[in-house]
């Protein structure tokens, strides 16, 4: 029998109970290959929260065993639409009622504050799961006209099979949310890692799973190491595909390992290095506010970071003071307290990679106009840091060794003339995951978003995402969507059927 913990929440006066074992064929088992526990922190405090069950490779074939028996027994073809969709719906009821408690998981394992957790992350994640169920039972084939005397075709969209997912620490939830959805609406099954820094909510979600009615087996939880369960699943002849969100040379990894395996389909959203423009037209107020959601939103642990803002030397000076006092009011803090708008960041070796790059903005000459000093109480806190004065070639400016984003706080500000020199400064990077711009004149707004290099494109807003729009990367950012009807495809495999009715062959030939 697989323990559980309960999570004490001082501030609330409550405990959270979850279960601490892997999640296989609708139970929380033991490891049976002999892997470390997993040691689970409060970024807030520092402290160990619990230990989870570390999965092992061992641990990882047996998950796949189970989701390859239910997609040929009790899902995949086997389940109509209907019932897919009655399904998801009912883990989004299952989420919607308890998204107090999910939140407070995320708070206290993330760090993100309770109410943006509960109100946003959840919020959107089970507005993503209905999405999805409404597509359940509207997935359809074609039928081709080929020779109406004598033959036709038809396409069938069969799920493509067992999908790996592997999903990073900055949004636990929301990215459960877009890879298990759109999977489970097309009729897969899968075998889910979560960050080893962030493994509570799926495992939390994993007992709603049981509680909704999905058969054993269809979704399957396993907190490992990436070297571990990751490369197990990238690497897994079994496995049919793989999505991933995380790290560019990660990425690299789970390509060249799932191209040696089965040639397995994959998906990648990786990071970016995002511009934000500003133009002298732009609402400066407004373009600010954009600006520092861009880059403070979930303390700047985001893929699609505004990390970079380039603003046009005629209104440079006036945007700066206010962009700087914007950033100012946001309060970084500990989660469940109502006025925090921003958390710890989620480890240390985060906090000193951020501290790093902090450090190497300085050395570098860059000018720190707000921020830029580190606390003395406990938590891996970050306030805020915007940098002027910088030029292209600066640590924090570019990725090291086009790998790293800083993933924190963080903000460089440089300023261009023309629109010209804008765009070629937003694009200098080998990423190409977001880009903003701001601007009142029409005319510019179409050129310059058409000319930047990005998957998706802001105009007078920055970091908002709808379920039913796609979203993905271009150059290094990934391949692959996420969201809209483009994230099914991910999960299909188009078979074309031909059927002679007339035609007869003569022979020899």
């Amino acid at each position: 029998m697989a323990s559980f913990v309960e999570l004490a929440i001082p501030r609330l006066n409550t405990k959270v109970k979850v279960s601490t074992g892997l999640f296989i064929n609708n139970e929380f088992v033991p490891s049976v290959g002999g892997a470390d526990p997993i040691t689970v922190y409060n970024p807030a405090t520092e402290q160990v929260l619990c230990s989870v069950t570390g999965a092992s490779e061992a641990d990882v074939d047996k998950a796949v065993v189970a989701a390859r028996n239910a997609f040929r027994t009790t899902w995949g073809k086997n389940v109509t639409g209907f019932e897919r969709s009655r399904l998801i719906n009912k883990l989004a009821d299952l989420m919607e009622r308890d998204a107090e408690i999910l939140a407070q998981l995320e708070c206290l394992n993330n760090g993100k504050p309770f109410k943006i957790a509960r109100d946003f992350d959840i919020g959107d994640s089970v507005a993503c799961l209905r999405y999805y169920a409404g597509w359940a039972d509207k997935i359809v084939g074609q039928s081709i006209e080929i020779d109406r005397r004598t033959k036709t075709a038809v396409t069938h969209p069969d799920p493509i099979g067992v999908c790996g997912q592997i999903i990073p620490w900055n949004y636990p939830i929301m990215m459960w949310a877009w890879k298990v959805a759109p999977a489970l609406a097309v009729g897969c099954t899968i075998v889910m890692k979560p960050s080893e820094i962030t493994p509570l909510t799926a495992l939390k979600l994993s007992e709603l799973v049981v509680e909704a009615g999905f058969p054993p087996g269809v979704i399957n939880t396993i907190p490992s190491l990436g070297s571990i369960g990751g490369a197990a699943l990238a690497a897994h002849k079994d496995v049919d595909k793989v999505a991933f969100t995380g790290s560019t040379v990660t990425g690299r990894k789970i390509m060249e390992a799932a191209a040696k395996s089965n040639l397995k389909k994959v998906s990648l959203e990786l990071g970016g290095k995002s511009p934000h423009i500003v133009f002298e037209s732009a609402d400066l107020d407004q373009a600010a506010n954009w600006a520092a959601l861009g880059i403070l939103y979930n303390t700047g642990q985001d893929c699609t970071a505004g990390s970079r803002v380039y603003v046009q030397d005629t209104v440079y000076d006036k945007f700066i003071d206010i962009l700087k006092g914007k950033a100012a009011q946001l309060a970084i803090g500990d989660g469940f307290d109502e006025k925090t708008g921003g958390g710890p960041v989620v480890s240390k070796g985060q906090y000193d990679r951020i501290w790093g790059y902090i450090e190497a903005g300085k050395k570098e000459g860059a000018k720190v106009i707000l921020g830029g000093e580190k606390r003395s109480t406990p938590g891996w806190y970050v306030d805020p840091t915007i940098f002027t004065d910088i030029s292209p070639n600066m640590k924090i400016v570019r990725f090291v060794n086009c790998i790293v984003q800083i993933f924190g706080p963080v903000l460089s500000v440089g300023r261009f003339s023309t629109e010209e020199e804008a765009i070629k400064l937003a694009n200098d990077t080998t990423y190409g995951l977001g880009a903003g711009l701001h601007s009142n004149d029409q005319a510019q707004c179409h050129r310059v978003s058409s000319a930047l290099e990005a998957g998706t494109v802001w105009i007078n807003q920055y970091n908002l995402l709808y379920n039913n729009v796609p979203f993905g990367g271009k150059k290094q950012s990934g391949i692959g969507r996420e969201l809209g009807s483009h994230a099914l495809e991910e999960y299909i495999s188009t078979k074309a059927v031909h059927w002679n009715y007339g035609e007869k062959l003569d022979w020899p030939l």
